[in-house]
């Protein structure tokens, strides 16, 4: 719970992804630094045995995303991205701290704990980044309705044969893709898994949507970009079970045939804190060039 005292203190959300090899030592760190700057701040519930000697308050996790006024996710982009689409839905920022490999999202790295003074001081900015949000739409009723941050992709799961997806751009037919499907990704995304199958990499605060087909059976069929306020609608037109529809790379949600799913920019927005002064290309020239 939040100290009341006659100032107002900002409660940091600590949200680790223990499955990194160095994020339980990197967590430590982060909480000894917040305490040393007197900050307030809570854990998920599922942490007090391991992190009991560094942190007193442990919440369920929708009350720590509520009660916290800024959310720190240790881990690499998986971590990152996946606390950024729940603070979404708080409308809290998040700061990303690297425990990962590349972690192109973080705004901090392991060796940089010292700049987390620049949180209490407000010493910060605030990327706010566009989400999509996607529907799946099956006898013309939403079945699923998810907000992401990096991508959705439509088409073929562990199945050899290729998908035939049928795109459509607010009504008109952009192309019939056979491929083993499509990336639809916001510019976030676009050093994300649309990068891997030949995308461009947009400026995050270009506001878009990008389509790359991923092994596109044809010499002309290249990835697109359109306007945010476009509304794409990609319909399956593949036998049932050979489809399936990923958002930010999480769980696969198969589609049946003639099952739409639609996608359009979010209402919501991923905000990133951004403490250092690098700028997007720094970022590109030191997370992409060394990995």
């Amino acid at each position: 719970m939040k100290i009341l005292t006659n100032e107002v203190k900002t409660v940091f959300a600590v949200v680790p992804n223990l499955s990194r090899f160095q994020a339980e030592e990197v967590t430590r760190s982060v909480c000894r630094e917040l305490i040393n700057l007197r900050a307030d701040f809570a854990m998920c519930e599922e942490h007090r045995e391991i992190f009991s000697d560094v942190c007193s308050t442990y919440l369920k996790e929708d009350d720590l995303y509520r009660i916290s006024d800024v959310i720190i996710a240790i881990g690499g982009d998986g971590t990152i991205i996946s606390c950024a689409k729940k603070a979404s839905a708080f409308s809290k920022p998040i700061l990303g701290i690297n425990a990962g490999r590349v972690a192109f999202m973080a705004g901090l790295e392991s060796q940089e704990l010292e700049l987390l003074d620049r949180l209490i001081s407000g010493d910060y900015t605030v990327d706010k980044r566009m989400m999509l949000s996607a529907s799946i739409v099956l006898d013309g009723k939403v079945t699923e309705e998810i907000n992401c941050v990096n991508d959705v992709f439509v088409g073929r799961s562990q199945n050899v044969n290729m998908v035939k997806l049928n795109v459509k751009c607010d009504g008109a037919t952009v192309s019939n893709y056979y491929s083993d499907g499509i990336i639809l990704s916001t510019p976030t995304g676009s050093t994300a898994y649309s990068l891997s199958a030949g995308g461009p990499v947009v400026d995050p605060l270009i506001e878009s949507i990008l389509l790359t087909p991923v092994c596109p059976h044809s010499l002309f069929q290249r990835p697109m970009i359109f306007r945010s306020e476009c509304v794409l609608e990609i319909e399956n037109e593949t036998a049932p079970g050979t489809a399936f529809v990923f958002f930010d790379g999480g769980e696969g949600y198969p589609i049946s045939e003639n099952c739409k799913v639609l996608v359009r920019k979010s209402e919501k927005t991923a905000d990133f804190i951004r403490i250092k002064s690098d700028t997007f290309v720094d970022i590109l020239n030191t997370k992409l060039r060394s990995n």
